[in-house]
């Protein structure tokens, strides 16, 4: 293979850069002699550091690398690397735009195929079945580039160490560490806050499990509630580094997530993963990477078969806005019991 030196373009977000993590990982293990740096936004940088090898490459798209003019000025600070292909794992008009400068430089690439029409049907209801997962679609780039990329053949990194600033936060409890993100970006992927507190009521009160609560900067007022409210219950927010919640994460017995990006920042690392879903479906790619089936909590289709209603969760008939109230706190309490069993 003569094509030794690859650029990645990846510019968001948390849960898209997390699916990405598995296939870079085994891109590199099965092709030696291949280097990879990825065009990223600088907050997503721990994350694909956590893939030996990889260089990251920030881009300052919101400041002095927006628009026409800053994305050619990145392209003139990157250019001179010695890149021998591109591999567009965004497929958007800023990775255009960079992929256009390069080919001056000779450089060619290849891009993702989003499978846009598959998932238009899928929410459309004309078809009802698992289209190509997203991280299938990122392994087809640089198989098409001329890579092995067998994620089959993946191999999970081992735990990260802790800095003494999580142990502050955690103890050294050797109690089972749940990581809970309760939070997601539209409200239709999120499970009621209401029955999320009573799931942790009936976790912490038990004095069987550690949790970890995860959120950013807008639900700090409910993650700091929650934590005062339960016991057995922290928040990391502001607290450490998000590199350090990524090594945290590593260490968690299970992660409890909505279709949302703790979920993939989990199972990247090989974690067990519980997700909760709304109306969106694990049928339209981003089901968490290497999980099984049965580790998820789906809300119910027959009472609300419109499901699923868009991709990302953005779009859903008002009807559906109590959709994941059909998701019995019972059932979310059992199967954390379950999943933490060994």
């Amino acid at each position: 293979m003569d094509k030794k030196h690859i650029l990645a373009i990846r510019f968001s977000a948390v849960g898209d850069a997390a699916i990405a993590v598995p296939v870079l990982r085994a891109l590199l293990q099965q092709n030696p002699g291949v280097k990879v740096s990825v065009a990223t936004q600088s907050f997503l940088k721990p994350v694909f550091q956590t893939v030996e090898g990889v260089e990251v490459l920030p881009a300052d798209i919101r400041g002095k690398h927006k628009g026409v003019k800053g994305l050619y000025a990145y392209y003139a600070e990157v250019k001179n690397r010695d890149f021998d292909a591109i591999a567009d794992l965004h497929g958007s008009l800023r990775s255009r735009i960079v992929k256009f400068f390069f080919l001056f430089s000779g450089v060619g690439s290849k891009t993702i195929d989003k499978g846009r029409s598959e998932k238009r049907a899928l929410v459309n209801g004309k078809i009802f079945k698992p289209v190509k997962t997203s991280t299938e679609r990122y392994a087809d780039v640089f198989r098409s580039l001329g890579y092995t990329v067998d994620l089959n053949k993946d191999v999970f990194p081992a735990k990260k160490s802790l800095s003494a600033e999580v142990y502050n936060i955690i103890g050294n409890s050797t109690k089972k560490w749940i990581g809970i993100a309760p939070f997601a970006f539209h409200d239709t992927k999120m499970y009621p806050l209401d029955l999320m507190e009573k799931v942790i009521d009936s976790i912490s009160k038990t004095g069987d499990y550690q949790l970890i609560l995860f959120g950013g900067k807008k639900e700090l007022p409910a993650l700091k509630l929650l934590s005062d409210s339960y016991p057995n219950t922290v928040y990391t927010f502001g607290k450490i580094s998000f590199e350090d919640e990524i090594k945290l994460i590593s260490n968690l017995d299970l992660m409890v997530s909505m279709d949302s990006g703790n979920a993939h920042l989990a199972a990247m690392q090989g974690v067990k993963v519980l997700t909760l879903w709304g109306v969106t479906h694990p049928y339209a790619g981003f089901y968490p990477y290497k999980q099984p089936v049965s580790n998820s909590l789906l809300s119910d289709r027959q009472k609300y078969p419109l499901i699923p209603t868009s991709v990302y969760g953005n779009k859903a008939p008002e009807s559906y806005k109590d959709v994941m109230r059909s998701i019995e706190v019972e059932a979310v309490v059992d199967k954390i019991v379950s999943l933490t069993k060994n």
